[in-house]
């Protein structure tokens, strides 16, 4: 039997932004890691439902917060109710410090980063997150 496939999903509302941080990964972990993208909260959950069908683990969502629908604080925690291994990181240049906090509190926030970001921190958060 073959290893189990793993990976990593990036949501974000703004097309460019996504691909930019989907690159990055792929810079970052190489083709060690299967990257998806999803461009709502809501599409992000069909995501990793449709990953699990696959049997292919997610093992980190990096999401941004402030997206039409859901906001990325309450993405993260849904994913944790479901999916408690799934590391949770949100990316965002507008989160306020309650969506912050509720997160960290409800999701286990475990890194949140501000846009822009910059590449080597980003590639140190996530080797940090799959590491645990």
């Amino acid at each position: 039997m073959g290893q189990t496939q793993k990976a990593i999903l990036c949501v974000d509302d703004e097309i460019i932004i996504l691909d930019s941080l989907k690159t990055q990964l792929r810079n970052i972990l190489g083709t060690q890691f299967i990257i998806e993208g999803a461009e709502s909260a809501e599409e992000a959950l069909e995501v990793v439902a449709f990953l699990s069908t696959r049997k292919i683990d997610t093992l980190l969502i990096i999401s941004d917060w402030l997206m039409p629908g859901m906001k990325g604080d309450e993405l993260l925690i849904q994913i944790r109710k479901k999916h408690p291994k799934i590391a949770v990181m949100m990316l965002s240049g507008q989160a306020d410090q309650k969506a912050i906090d509720k997160a960290k509190k409800h999701a286990d926030l475990q890194v949140f980063m501000t846009k822009p970001w910059e590449e080597q921190e980003l590639a140190r958060c996530v080797k940090q997150l799959l590491a645990l």
